[in-house]
């Protein structure tokens, strides 16, 4: 074989031997991974595929399902690392274990009507603006008790859309880190002239007080006008508030007549329905308390008219669930006193004055306005707040001291 013809084929091999080797680097599988599986031939190859479906959190690698291919192919999903995984959160935790994460923030004692059980007709002794926490002074003890862990916040009153840039101060609450659920309690009145603004401002969850879809019947009970409130509640429905929960005091010989009615009115909108019992707070509730139901009476009642079917509802309420067959509706049962939920309240509540109540069936509380007036600290502040919380009741004394709660519910916030 001449030179020339040896050349040619040592290049010919040469080529060869760097396109196999090539080939064959493509085609290895990972170190971590065996091109035998269960003890087949190496040539039966599988394609590994993710199984999301059933895996679990507390598997500690992908499940994987297998199938043959022609093709000697192996997929590996690569490991995804989570770099916004977020630190465990704070809690406050009570002294019978109860995990303290929802704050009630009555933001105006102020009310554009006067419901009987509520306010007495004529009352105005509300609390002086000098004494009333500035916008600044509010966001920042929201923010400290988000810092402590409370992530649920609800605005409520009085009327809280009688405070003066309520959506303003919605859209400062809702850059809070911590702070997951932003919502409101209100008569709706208001509603048709603010809905848009606080719900471009973070407030997505809507609680309604309605005690009866009569006008005559609704001018007794709290003085206004039942248009008002009905065209407050249907341009929440339009603009997307979900859920909408219509809040009904059950009364005896009151508003006892209307429950159906009231179902079927939240079957039509959409709407979750919520029955309350009557609380003796102050004397206006204690007069109230004369037309109290048993709410398990008024639960029997229904089911003789509706399929209703046991149901939970997420959020931070106290409500026992149940929801009408073939439908959307959900009802629940609010019973302070013939089924009380003390064993699971996770609540407190703050008025607009700073003081900071631990039971709404009890005296006990904090003064946070003039600590923070005085110039104490972030830290100081949570201290006295942890010191506080560690003083919360085991249990309300609606039953056995009824008359040891003097203020008004539109102080409170209900």
């Amino acid at each position: 074989m001449s030179i020339g013809n040896r050349l040619v084929l040592s290049d010919f091999f040469i080529k060869w031997s760097l396109f196999f080797t090539s080939k064959l680097k493509k085609n290895k599988a990972p170190n971590n991974v065996s091109a035998i599986e269960n003890n087949k031939k190496p040539n039966e190859f599988k394609t590994a595929t993710l199984d999301t479906e059933h895996a679990n959190d507390n598997s500690e690698s992908p499940i994987i399902k297998s199938s043959k291919t022609e093709t000697p192919k192996i997929e590996v999903p690569s490991p995804k690392v989570n770099t916004h995984a977020k630190k465990p959160r704070p809690q406050l935790i009570d002294p019978y274990g109860r995990k303290i994460d929802y704050l009630r923030f009555a933001i105006t004692d102020k009310c554009n009507l006067r419901c009987f059980y509520c306010l007495p007709t004529g009352f105005n002794n509300f609390s002086r603006i000098s004494l009333q926490l500035t916008q600044d002074e509010i966001v920042r003890i929201v923010r400290i008790f988000t810092e402590l862990g409370v992530h649920h916040v609800r605005f409520t009153g009085g009327e809280p859309l009688l405070y003066k840039d309520l959506a303003a101060l919605a859209t400062r609450f809702s850059t809070l880190p911590g702070l997951d659920d932003l919502s409101l309690s209100t008569n709706a009145s208001l509603l048709v002239q603010q809905a848009e603004k606080l719900k471009q401002a973070g407030v997505n969850r809507l609680n309604v007080s309605l005690d009866t879809l009569r006008a005559d019947r609704f001018q007794k009970i709290n003085g206004g006008h039942i248009s008002d409130t009905l065209d407050g509640l249907m341009i929440a429905k339009e603009l997307g508030f979900n859920p909408i929960k219509i809040n009904m005091l059950a009364m005896k010989d009151v508003n006892d007549d209307e429950f159906e009615d009231m179902v079927n009115f939240c079957i039509d909108n959409r709407f979750t329905l919520r029955f309350i019992e009557t609380m003796p707070i102050s004397a206006a509730g204690r007069k109230a308390y004369e037309y109290y139901l048993d709410l398990q009476s008024v639960e029997k009642r229904l089911a003789n008219n509706f399929e209703l079917i046991p149901s939970i509802m997420p959020g931070g309420g106290p409500a026992r669930y149940v929801q009408v067959k073939d439908t959307a509706l959900r009802i629940g049962f609010i019973t302070p006193i013939s089924q009380h939920f003390c064993n699971n309240c996770n609540r407190i509540r703050l008025t607009s004055t700073g003081t900071l109540y631990l039971c709404l069936g009890n005296d006990h509380a904090l003064e946070l306005r003039e600590p923070m007036r005085q110039g104490q600290t972030d830290a100081e502040l949570k201290t006295l707040i942890i010191n506080a919380i560690t003083k919360k009741p085991e249990s309300h004394n609606f039953i056995d001291k009824p008359q040891q709660v003097i203020n008004f519910m539109s102080k409170l916030g209900g």
